[in-house]
């Protein structure tokens, strides 16, 4: 009878610590399902809940279902979601340096750099410090690789951006293309194919040449900037820093290890499916336009004229001193380039 007793208190007490260890998180992403990166961000939570053993148990809201792209990081610091799935730079407006950690534009030319300054060049520590700051665990980034214009007409060189009125995100980029002569308009992600429509812009900044065409972008415009070369944004995973705090060990390791795992597929996904994506396009009649090195160089200056002037907080400071020196250590900038100069902020705008 003890034998018995003893097992069933054992059973009881197995039961109860496996009941405990469950995990539940509401993620939104700005993504739709059916494009290439809502597949990858929905293999992403398949992976969690197979690698805990269905401990981990993911709600994804896709398309900002829940609140406006903007809005999800705050969603998730309130609690009204766990966490967030866009990315740093539609925060800017809490703080310029989430610039440095969404789109540094201008900066790094393949998503393998600039990952490897996230996991090996103080990146993450950085940026960790200026999530917390708002109450939010910075999990990691999925890079997709460097964006492609899209347009009503072609945009070939620096000059086609003169009054050329395109949505662009809120941050630093509108900044970069005035000096260019463009006429930035700022809008949510789900607005962009109503304002084509209407003709309140010509042309947008989205995606990638492959999530541009999954999503039927090419059924509006037909040129496009490729191979990319104005952004490459960091999207990421943030969490509620509460909720995560809170959740197991073992579950913070595994969905930290298959963000690594997303960041990796997504960069080799898209070195296969832009590349087939832009011969299906060109066959269909869409115009791509590459950049001469000269013009994009031209946009490169712009931008990094551009960071000193958008890190005006200490936060934003440290981040593009850490991003310069790396960019120096990869030969991406001269090393006059890294001299500290960048970094301070001007005595007015």
């Amino acid at each position: 009878m003890k034998t018995i007793a003893f097992a069933l208190a054992a059973t009881t007490a197995l039961a109860g610590a496996a009941a405990a260890q469950q995990t539940t998180l509401r993620i939104q992403t700005h993504y739709n399902p059916e494009q290439t990166s809502g597949q990858l961000a929905q293999e992403f939570f398949d992976r969690i809940e197979t690698m805990s053993n269905g401990e981990i148990t993911i709600e994804p809201f896709f398309s900002s279902s829940v609140v406006k792209t903007v809005e999800t990081f705050d969603a998730a610091a309130t609690g009204i979601l766990d966490c967030d799935m866009t990315g740093g730079a539609y925060q800017t407006g809490k703080n310029p340096a989430f610039q440095f950690v969404g789109d540094i534009m201008g900066g790094y030319d393949t998503p393998y750099q600039q990952l490897s300054w996230l996991y090996y060049g103080g990146g993450l520590e950085a940026a960790q410090e200026l999530y917390n700051q708002f109450d939010m665990q910075l999990v990691g980034w999925w890079v997709y690789g460097q964006e492609s214009l899209s347009s009503k007409t072609p945009v070939t060189t620096v000059a086609d951006l003169q009054n050329w009125k395109f949505r662009s995100p809120p941050g630093m980029e509108t900044k970069i293309f005035e000096k260019l002569g463009a006429v930035p308009v700022v809008m949510d992600f789900t607005e962009v194919f109503t304002a084509l429509e209407t003709g309140i812009i010509d042309a947008t900044d989205y995606s990638g040449l492959a999530n541009n065409e999954s999503i039927g972008l090419f059924d509006l415009v037909g040129n496009a900037t490729y191979p990319g070369f104005h952004s490459m944004p960091s999207d990421h995973l943030a969490c509620n820093k509460t909720v995560w705090d809170g959740m197991p060990e073992h579950h913070r390791a595994i969905i930290s290890t298959a963000m690594e795992s997303l960041a990796l597929r997504t960069a080799l996904s898209f070195e296969k499916l832009n590349a087939e994506a832009a011969a299906r396009l060109r066959e269909s009649g869409v115009t791509l336009s590459s950049w001469s090195d000269e013009d994009r160089q031209e946009f490169r200056d712009a931008a990094q004229a551009t960071w000193p002037e958008f890190a005006t907080t200490p936060e934003a400071e440290a981040l593009v001193e850490s991003h310069m020196a790396y960019l120096t250590d990869l030969g991406l900038v001269s090393g006059g380039a890294g001299d500290g100069s960048e970094t301070e902020a001007p005595e007015s705008e």
